[in-house]
């Protein structure tokens, strides 16, 4: 099923209350009281309209195997509470809930218990609860429809700049809570102080076992990065390893193709450069994700890199059949596959490129790059962000326009015309040469 824009949003609020709601009952059935569990101060909790909205997305081709289905929810939900968690942690330095006590968990941001009710939360939402949501807000008119989504997006965006505004004033002010007291009496005569003391006042009664990471090795990580460039798993570091995994990515797939297939053929995302954004990505994804875990066991990364691998190359083919009505790879004919998008094989190809990362080539790479200046390493930076911006909006320009030709559709502007000029089906088949129109795409 495709999903317009507008139903989508629509579900993501629904779907964000309904998790709000059962938030509340869980608090409430453990704690005795009501408790707002929800990172934002309405009543609202966005990872499930996400998770969810990520589900009906990259999981509708599954409907037919309620194995696969349960499967697919469980890793999606498991992905996004993971990243969440990251994210909550990295920017303002707060840990929400922690699963360290629990068997089967990893970094206490998830664990498999929970992951099971993902899988089984996602399975119930889109083969029972969903149609009916869906046969609700196709009925509701367009434009009382239309108005009162703008109005919750207004009152999500001021609810979430309110939050951040709000905690990250608190990160900057002191380094512990503990010292934080003295923050909220210096600032309670002006609203901004009097907003602080609301939003962390819900949260510290929200979440009583609210965690804060070791602040000493912060600040002194905070002075290294003023001090280095693209010091840790900084944004100067991820984007070098992006690019730099981009294109030993296609370099690796250019010569296994040669082995295997005993041609060349291009296996580029993009139309300038020797570049794999799935690698690129991947790579990057995997040094934010497990950074932190590059001194643990070796199974650990394997597992990790199998895991997030496997579901991030599901998402990737998924959203370019979607984007573009291209299928650029299909696993149909090897064991063990889902849905032609993953194999296990493969997964287990993203583990062991995992461990060799994280272990053997991030270590001496990292250190590679620290050794850059820092006025010149930045503009770098900032040089090679805007070429691959570039760089990616031509190619889904083109790739746009291959489909497009493909079903008979001429060019409607000078822009089109362009592409059609530079990159036309001859120029985009030795491109992509693997990739499969699918009739998908909608006008």
């Amino acid at each position: 099923m495709i999903y317009t824009a507008y139903e989508l949003i629509w579900l993501f609020f629904v779907y964000s209350f309904l998790g709000w709601c059962l938030e509340v009952v869980y608090a409430a059935a453990g704690r005795k009281r009501f408790v707002n569990r929800g990172f934002l101060n309405g009543i609202l909790c966005p990872v499930y309209g996400f998770s969810m909205v990520f589900m009906l997305v990259f999981l509708d081709s599954l409907k037919e195997s309620w194995f696969y289905l349960f499967l697919g929810c469980l890793i999606v939900g498991t992905v996004t509470e993971l990243m969440t968690g990251l994210a909550l942690e990295k920017i303002f330095h707060l840990r929400l809930w922690d699963y360290s006590g629990r068997k089967f968990q990893a970094g206490g941001y998830i664990c498999m218990a929970v992951s099971f009710c993902w899988g089984i939360l996602g399975f119930l939402a889109i083969t029972l609860i969903n149609p009916l949501f869906l046969s609700i807000i196709r009925r509701v008119p367009g434009i009382p429809g239309m108005i009162l989504m703008i109005f919750l997006i207004v009152v999500l965006a001021a609810d979430t700049v309110t939050t951040a505004a709000a905690l990250l004033k608190v990160k900057n002010q002191n380094p512990a809570f503990q010292e934080i007291a003295e923050g909220f009496t210096q600032a309670s005569r002006s609203l901004q102080g009097f907003i602080v003391k609301v939003v962390l006042r819900r949260i510290k009664h929200a979440f009583p076992g609210l965690k804060k990471p070791e602040t000493e090795q912060e600040w002194h990580e905070l002075a290294c990065q003023k001090a280095i460039f693209a010091y840790g798993c900084s944004f100067h570091k991820v984007l070098w390893i992006f690019v730099l995994g981009a294109f030993l990515g296609d370099l690796v797939e250019t010569v296994f193709c040669r082995i295997v297939l005993e041609r060349w053929m291009s296996r580029s995302s993009v139309v300038y450069g020797p570049f794999s954004l799935v690698w690129g990505f991947g790579v990057a994804g995997a040094t934010v994700l497990l950074y932190r875990y590059r001194n643990h066991e070796d199974r650990y990364i394997f597992l990790a890199g199998t895991f997030l691998g496997g579901a991030y190359e599901y998402i990737c083919s998924v959203f370019t059949e979607l984007a573009f009505g291209t299928v650029f790879w299909d696993y149909s004919k090897i064991p063990f596959n889902l849905g032609g998008r993953i194999n296990m094989l493969y997964c287990f190809f993203w583990g062991i490129a995992a461990w060799v990362w994280m272990k053997l080539l991030y270590p001496r790479i990292s250190k590679w790059i620290e050794k850059v200046p820092k006025v010149t390493g930045t503009w770098i930076s900032y040089l090679v962000l805007v070429f691959m911006v570039w760089n990616i909006i031509v190619s889904g320009l083109a790739l746009g326009r291959y489909s497009e030709r493909a079903q008979g559709i001429p060019a409607k502007n000078q822009a089109e015309c362009w592409i059609d000029e530079q990159f036309p089906d001859r120029k985009m088949e030795q491109i992509y040469p693997n990739a499969k129109m699918t009739g998908t795409r909608e006008r």
